[in-house]
């Protein structure tokens, strides 16, 4: 494969996954700075202060991986790389807006939990809602041009096939 092949949307997928686990230990790091510093005796204490030191977290995570190697540890596990449109690497401004806009996975989501919840629907139902939603916006890749999620079309950038690093000759 080259390296300006666009990766499998199951393959892609399987990547989101994985980084949902890193970004399980990410926020338990930040937590544990957090809440010494804060005074945080309880989860509920000082809650806004510790979703905004989260969102701070992920996204130095993501802008430091993106703009230094353009994969994370499961986009390098899962041989995906993030570029620019025109192939170069991205810079901090452009991993922070490609972060920014990843959002709108999020967004139509919520939006309908929030609907839902207003109704006194049920868990259940804001689940399969919400589940429907990702995988929504996750097919739209299959329609959208270059085959790629609609946050990297907004922000300029693109996922492609990352070739396995190259490996040491034996001695």
């Amino acid at each position: 494969m080259s390296g300006d092949a666009v990766p499998g949307l199951a393959r892609r997928l399987a990547c989101f996954l994985y980084e949902g686990m890193l970004l399980f230990a990410v926020a338990m790091a930040v937590g544990l700075v957090y809440s010494p510093l804060a005074q945080q005796r309880h989860a509920l204490e000082s809650r806004f202060g510790l979703m905004l030191a989260l969102g701070l977290g992920f996204a130095a995570y993501f802008v430091y991986f993106w703009s230094r190697s353009g994969q994370t540890l499961p986009m390098k596990t899962w041989r995906i790389r993030v570029v620019r449109n025109d192939g170069a690497p991205l810079r901090p401004a452009h991993a922070l807006l490609r972060f920014v806009l990843s959002f709108a996975w999020w967004l139509l989501p919520m939006i309908a939990a929030i609907q839902l919840r207003k109704h006194g629907l049920g868990f259940g139902a804001i689940s399969a809602v919400s589940l429907l939603g990702l995988l929504g916006y996750a097919g739209l890749a299959l329609v959208l041009p270059g085959r790629q999620f609609l946050h990297d079309l907004l922000s300029g950038t693109r996922l492609v096939h990352a070739e396995a690093p190259a490996k040491a000759g034996r001695a």
